[in-house]
């Protein structure tokens, strides 16, 4: 049987490619938000957030907060890739969203799990994107870069082992849509969820990748809560069922709360993480993992599969862009 040796989580926000002084860029992106939540889960744009909330964290969202963010994130990305490479699986098992980048709206599934033979990545930004000529874009190049979504890059896939837990899944209960190709990469392919982990993560060592692509962003197909969890087990007993012999990681790629910052969600999740509460995030309010903070739902699906792995280490950095409190929950984590 296969052993799951590994399970890390790692928020993927285009704030992990910039230098601190350039996230003002994104608060800029943030006031012309009209679609946020706030942390009841209500929908509202800038100006109803700060009618609600007002300068609560204007302390807190300033750049010197941000360049000391800065310094703990990136020490945190650059364990997680060494704890990668020091563990050195057979394969890794991705679990991210897809955001119109492989899939799009005239097709896009709850569940998904790739297994051509490799995984190529579309462009972020196409030249002939009117954003590619905007000077107020030059830091989404950055962004491109650590998203791997520069060129059409090329990734290993574990295609057997996907087939395998496909099947398996499928024997499950599970519905899954099965992905063997990337036809036209010049108009769909991987996007950033999986991109970051190959680029920032793995960096120059790669290892064959299973993709799993789940639905967190886009109403009405949303996988809830407490079906991430189930996922979670049932990948979990696959993994041992197949490939004997293997040592496999799996990675949650995205999250925490965006793009308004909900800091007690934030730590409720990752404390569920590191005790097990399953039950806790079974039960998460569906209302609360909408926009951004969908993504979170990678999260309670690596849940899933962490019967067995202690916590070892995790960082938790609140990120307030603006003094109502837009921003992002950044999370890094490893469980063995």
């Amino acid at each position: 049987m296969a052993e799951l040796v590994l399970a890390l989580g790692t928020s993927h926000s285009p704030v992990l490619a910039l230098d601190a002084p350039d996230w003002e860029a994104r608060a800029i992106n943030d006031r012309d938000n009209k679609n946020l939540y706030d942390t009841d889960g209500v929908h509202c744009n800038y100006d109803e957030l700060y009618q609600k909330v007002g300068d609560k964290y204007n302390a807190l969202a300033v750049a010197s907060r941000w360049t000391e963010q800065e310094d703990v994130l990136n020490r945190s990305l650059d364990r997680l890739g060494k704890e990668l490479a020091e563990v050195n699986p057979d394969a890794v098992i991705i679990i991210s969203d897809d955001e119109h980048e492989l899939f799009n709206a005239a097709n896009m599934p709850a569940l998904a799990i790739y297994f051509g033979q490799r995984a190529v990545s579309r462009l972020l930004v196409r030249p002939d994107d009117p954003r590619a000529h905007r000077p107020d874009y030059t830091w989404l190049r950055k962004v491109e870069k650590m998203y791997a979504m520069d060129d059409n890059n090329e990734f290993a896939v574990a295609s057997e082992l996907g087939l395998e837990l496909f099947g398996r899944l499928m024997d499950a209960g599970f519905d899954l849509t099965a992905c063997d190709n990337v036809p036209e990469p010049d108009k769909r392919g991987f996007g950033h969820g999986f991109g970051f982990v190959m680029r920032r993560i793995m960096g120059n060592k790669p290892i064959p990748i299973v993709p799993v692509l789940l639905n967190a962003y886009f109403p009405p197909n949303q996988p809830l809560p407490k079906r991430c969890y189930a996922f979670g087990k049932a990948l979990r007993k696959a993994i041992e069922e197949a490939a004997p012999g293997k040592r496999i990681a799996i990675i949650a790629s995205g999250g925490l709360s965006h793009f308004v910052t909900n800091e007690p969600l934030d730590v409720a999740i990752m404390d569920a993480l590191k005790s097990g509460n399953g039950s806790f995030l079974q039960q998460i309010p569906p209302k609360l993992l909408n926009s951004g903070s969908s993504e979170i739902r990678m999260w309670i699906t690596m849940g899933g599969a962490l019967d067995g792995l202690n916590h070892k280490w995790s960082e938790y950095i609140p990120v307030y862009r603006t003094p109502p409190g837009t921003g992002i929950g950044l999370a890094f984590g490893r469980w063995s």
